[in-house]
């Protein structure tokens, strides 16, 4: 009976078949399966299952590279492929260092890929639980890596913090390092034990790796600090405070910056934006508009741990108090201060406003003036009218460089208000012994008297007020107004201010009025007197005209015929002397012309000469030069046809005569045309002579 059709099923490369036994049988590989059994077949090719054989699925190969790894789990205790027993629930790595490909058997679980762990040369590792030779891991054990390294991590191995950069230390950084057991260190010179929660610091530069027995505490860098500039360092150890200012530094291992508290309405008065002198009460910079209302912008610009500062004014002073020393200084403007660790400074409340209110005004610098003060004050009269006074104190402090008397200035925290609500008392004193009227005629009189008092020897007002208590100097006082309280007093007091003022007024345009008429009396006066005196003037310059006129007259009578003969006598002289000039510039004329002539024909001449001269000179050289190349012609002509050529040709001709002659028997011939004459006598001693001559030799 056929129950069903089986196909063979198809295993590829990098895939395997995973089969389950449905009851015990054998295998195709002869082995015993029993019911339930699982197994892998790796064999490529066609597979056809037996008949107690189910095919679960096909399970494909994991590619292993040298950058990934898997991380396998034994669901069982087995034998793997490499014929290494796996114990139940061990968890194990297969890397490409045991296989390429990776095809997991029925009793392993893939947990996951591992990917490659890779150090540079400038990073480091710590890995906890690390495994040992025997493929264990060391529970709590630590294991440092440095690089260039690549490795996987093994199942168990955690790594502490991540891949770490090495620590690279300038010459102005360290790290605070602690140690957690004892160990040797080896980074310092000599090496050094360390016991457990030993601390120390080491300082660039240098590169440096912490061993797993140190644990790195901070990183820190040098703080660069200004002259002007410090910070608070807190030793941990003592618990000792210290300022360090004007210098590069760098804290300790048992150092830490230490965060100096202060009040926020300080804060507030040192904050940059605020002007000692001139940010009084309630004044608001535009800059800063919601300064008093929001204030996180000043408390993030605000570092405890810096060395407070303040810029104390010119003609100004500020009070530190040490809580530690129990004393105070005072610094006088301008100047610098800086608080240490237990300095404070001290506040100052001062009252302001008209009339004065107190606690207006929060100040740290105090301004030691001139400056001046105003106040509202309400005074009675003995005739029971009051009067509200509107008045400015002048004041200024008295600056010693005794640090005793310099504190006094600070002994009085409200000085603004202690010294109205004096000079408001003595001048409530004084107004209610006297009238209105009294008081309205001398009221400058009688509020300087109140408040500066009156001198016992002369008995006239003192020149200023000194309050002992803080060395303030009150030197005037200025009443600005005097207004009545009462409506009715105020009244009466304008309808009297308008009747003297109209009073004062007519008295004003009578005098006036007299004034004008003598001043237009003594004009009339001052103008008959100049009057008279210009007439007078007037004739004496008449009379001196008269007799001017006359004398004119004389001189134009005697003078013309004078002028006449003198005219004549000068016009004669002037003739001559032309004439004569003339005679001189004619001379001199024909002289010029003369020269003239004779410069033209000597330069004429000696012209011509040096023409000539060149003239020949150039003829000689033309002559010299073409002798010169005719010589060479002929030079060249005689060296090109040789001596013997020359000598050939010079005697050729008179050589064919002698032998012609000789062949006729003749001793010697002339020829000549018949009409040159030939002086035979000449001819014949010549002839004999040279028969003469020639017979010793033939002899």
């Amino acid at each position: 009976e056929v129950l069903g059709e089986v196909k063979a099923a198809i295993i590829t490369p990098n895939s395997a078949l995973r089969l389950k036994a449905s009851r015990e049988t054998v295998d195709r590989d002869g082995k015993s399966r029993v019911a339930g059994e699982e197994w892998m077949v790796r064999r490529s090719g066609a597979y056809l299952p037996g008949v107690y054989e189910t095919i679960i699925g096909t399970v494909g190969a994991i590619v292993l590279t040298e950058k990934q790894a898997v991380h396998v789990c034994a669901v069982q205790t087995f034998t793997d492929g490499k014929g290494k027993l796996r114990k139940s629930g061990e968890e194990y790595l297969i890397t490409m260092k045991d296989m390429e490909t990776f095809i997991p058997d029925v009793y392993e679980k893939v947990v996951g890929i591992i990917n490659v762990t890779t150090l540079t040369n400038r990073q480091y590792c710590v890995v906890v639980n690390p495994v040992d030779a025997t493929g264990k891991n060391q529970l709590g054990a630590r294991k440092l890596i440095k690089g260039e390294k690549s490795f996987f991590l093994q199942p168990g191995e955690i790594l502490e913090n991540g891949v770490q950069d090495v620590f690279i230390l300038g010459d102005n950084e360290g790290i605070v390092l602690r140690a957690q057991e004892f160990f040797l260190d080896e980074s310092v010179a000599p090496s050094k034990q360390r016991q457990p929660g030993d601390k120390w610091m080491l300082q660039g530069p240098l590169e440096y790796i912490p061993p797993v027995e140190v644990e790195v505490l901070s990183h820190r860098r040098s703080i660069p600090l200004h002259e002007n500039e410090g910070i608070y360092v807190r030793n941990i150890k003592t618990g000792q405070v210290r300022a360090v200012i004007g210098q590069t530094y760098m804290l300790g291992e048992d150092e830490e910056l230490w965060e100096k508290s202060v009040p926020a309405i300080v804060k507030s008065l040192l904050s940059t934006d605020r002007d000692a002198a001139a940010d009084r009460g309630d004044w608001i910079n535009p800059s800063r508009v919601n300064k008093r209302q929001d204030t996180s912008d000043d408390d993030d610009s605000w570092d405890p741990t810096r060395v407070i500062t303040i810029h104390v004014p010119h003609n100004a002073a500020v009070q530190v108090y040490d809580y530690k020393s129990k004393q105070s200084r005072v610094v006088f403007g301008p100047d610098l201060v800086m608080l240490g660790p237990d300095e404070q400074f001290t506040q100052l409340s001062l009252s302001a406003g008209k009339p004065k209110k107190a606690n207006k005004i929060r100040t740290i610098a105090l301004l030691l003036g001139p400056d001046f003060t105003s106040d509202l004050i309400v005074v009675e009269t003995a005739d029971h009218a009051r009067l509200q006074l509107d008045i400015s104190y002048n004041w200024h402090f008295i600056p010693s460089d005794d640090q005793k008397e310099a504190a006094k200035l600070f002994a009085v925290a409200d000085f603004t208000g202690d010294v109205c609500k004096a000079l408001a008392s003595k001048i409530r004193g004084s107004v209610s012994s006297v009238t209105f009227d009294h008081f309205h005629k001398n009221s400058a009189s009688i509020i300087q008297q109140a408040v500066f008092g009156l001198d016992p020897a002369t008995g006239s007002p003192n020149s200023s007020l000194l309050f002992p208590q803080n060395n303030l100097k009150v030197t005037s006082v200025d009443i600005k107004s005097v207004e009545p309280v009462d409506q009715r007093t105020r009244d009466s007091l304008q309808k009297s201010v308008t009747l003297a003022i109209e009073i004062t007024t007519q008295s004003q345009e009578a005098a006036a009025k007299r004034d004008a008429e003598r001043v237009e009396q003594e004009a009339k006066g001052r103008l008959e007197r100049q009057r008279i005196t210009d007439e007078a003037l007037a004739e004496k310059e008449r009379k001196q005209l008269i007799a001017l006129q006359a004398e004119s007259a004389a001189v134009e009578s005697t003078g013309q015929a004078k002028a006449e003969a003198v005219s004549r006598a000068e016009a004669a002289k002037i003739e001559a002397e032309a004439a004569v000039e003339g005679a001189k510039l004619k001379a001199e004329a024909l002289k010029i012309e003369t020269d003239a002539e004779l410069e033209r024909m000597k330069s004429a001449r000696e012209a011509d000469i040096h023409y000539t001269a060149e003239q020949n000179k150039m003829e000689i050289e033309k002559s010299k030069e073409m002798a010169t190349i005719e010589t060479e012609k002929f030079k060249n002509m005689v060296d090109a046809l040789g001596s013997d050529t020359l000598q050939a040709i010079a005697s050729g001709p008179q050589n064919q005569q002698v032998r012609l002659l000789q062949s006729l028997g003749l001793k010697s011939t002339l020829i000549t045309d018949g009409r040159t004459p030939i002086n035979l006598l000449n001819t014949a001693t010549g002839l004999l002579g040279e028969i003469q001559g020639d017979q010793p030799s033939a002899s």
